[in-house]
């Protein structure tokens, strides 16, 4: 199984372009100068290595965890034909025609749910193995029996927070006043705990809605941010199997039915068909989603659903505003903003130091919802409001700039 992560992970990463650039690091070739020129040139290429070898080992980590994921939920949770974890025993056919779901159930498939996300257009049909059958091998068989139909497993996400150190709350100062933003903001993530301003808040996962510290931080963030209207989706609960594309599917459909206009996803997995016909549907009602490009270093796959058109890809900066050099990537990338040096709150209220590419992304949700309110094109207010950073002009560090420097709070 460890085999069939790492091949996997290596293959994706493989089609990256160098790890040292996507950190911002530069690639030289220094003719052998001598003396101080030398020196110098041994300093870059030294820089370089180090950034490469944190890019590896990143990848290491994420394999180890998933792995390990895999192994202690083995009743829950199993490699899809792609290797990625996803729930164990279910398919999904997305949108099916008339025809299909009486022909695999002819093969030995049985339809566990139907459901339609009238918001979104979309009707998915839920369908257990064969006894016997592998996912992987299922969903081999599925595209054989309906090669038409668009056949997906259901492929997980995971939070895309990093570091949480606890502190003492008592004392701590707050980030910059911010004006109050009227526009509804959406999260996907855990449900928010103790002393949020959450004005609506459901489950789509078992057991949910449940408060959890990420959710929480989530919450805390938009809220220090001015967002006055939070709206929070569960899709984790105590499922674990909890993120699934299927939880976001739903969750997407419940904001977009409410007519929440900004959402905030702080979440990464791989490309899922039913997931992108989702946020494409979301858009199309006028949504503006905003994700993370996750924490998985610049050599790892690229994130899902930040790497989605149209979809807002947000980095994280530290307090000297570099970027954070386990940043993953998506396959374009639009705003960095605080992500480190920072405090966010917990599902308990406390206040706890926080680093990752997920707390970045609420403070762009937030300027997103405050443009919104403004009217116009959210994009282009973003771009007239950012701070350009790095190289001049969009790059693969910053994307098109800063947003919401000062919405960090340090203590």
């Amino acid at each position: 199984m460890r085999v069939r992560i790492i091949l996997g992970l290596v293959m994706m990463a493989a089609i990256a372009v160098p790890a040292a650039a996507q950190i911002g690091l530069p690639q030289v070739s220094l003719p052998p100068l001598g003396g101080l020129g030398e020196r110098i040139g041994q300093t870059i290429g030294q820089t370089v290595d180090v950034g490469q070898r944190t890019a590896r080992e990143l990848v290491r980590q994420r394999a180890t965890r998933l792995e390990r994921l895999v192994r202690l939920n083995r009743d829950a949770i199993e490699l899809d034909a792609s290797g990625v974890p996803a729930r164990r025993g279910e398919l999904l056919l997305v949108d099916p025609a008339p025809d299909a779901l009486p022909a695999v159930a002819g093969a030995g498939f049985a339809v566990t749910g139907r459901e339609r996300i009238a918001s979104l257009d979309l009707e998915v049909a839920r369908l257990a193995l064969p006894p016997g059958l592998s996912l992987a091998k299922a969903e081999a068989l599925l595209t054989r029996l309906v090669p038409d139909a668009i056949v997906t497993a259901d492929q997980l996400h995971f939070q895309s927070g990093g570091a949480v150190t606890a502190m003492s709350a008592a004392g701590a100062g707050r980030a910059a006043a911010r004006s109050p933003i009227t526009a509804p903001v959406g999260v996907i993530d855990g449900a928010a705990g103790a002393g949020q301003a959450v004005a609506a808040s459901r489950g789509f996962a078992q057991g949910a809605p449940i408060p959890s510290d990420h959710g929480s931080a989530m919450a805390s963030l938009l809220g220090q941010a001015g967002a006055t209207r939070i709206w929070i989706a569960d899709v984790y609960g105590r499922d674990p199997a909890g993120g699934s594309a299927l939880a976001i599917t739903r969750a997407l459909g419940w904001l977009t039915g409410e007519g929440v206009k900004v959402i905030s996803i702080s979440l990464v997995g791989p490309q899922n068909p039913l997931l992108a016909k989702a946020v494409a549907a979301a858009q199309r009602q006028g949504a503006t989603i905003v994700a993370a490009v996750g924490n998985d270093g610049p050599a790892a796959p690229p994130a899902y659903p930040a790497s989605y058109p149209g979809v807002i890809a947000v980095t994280g900066v530290d307090a000297r505003n570099r970027p954070l050099i386990e940043a993953g990537r998506a396959l374009h990338l639009d705003y960095a903003a605080p992500g480190a040096d920072m405090l966010a709150a917990g599902k308990s209220g406390k206040w706890s130091r926080v680093r990752g590419t997920s707390y970045a992304v609420p403070l762009v949700a937030a300027r997103a919802a405050a443009a919104l309110a403004i009217g116009g094109n959210v994009v282009a207010r973003l771009d007239r409001e950012a701070v350009d950073l790095g190289a001049s002009g969009p790059d693969k560090a910053f994307g098109r700039g800063l947003l919401c420097g000062s919405c960090r709070r340090t203590r």
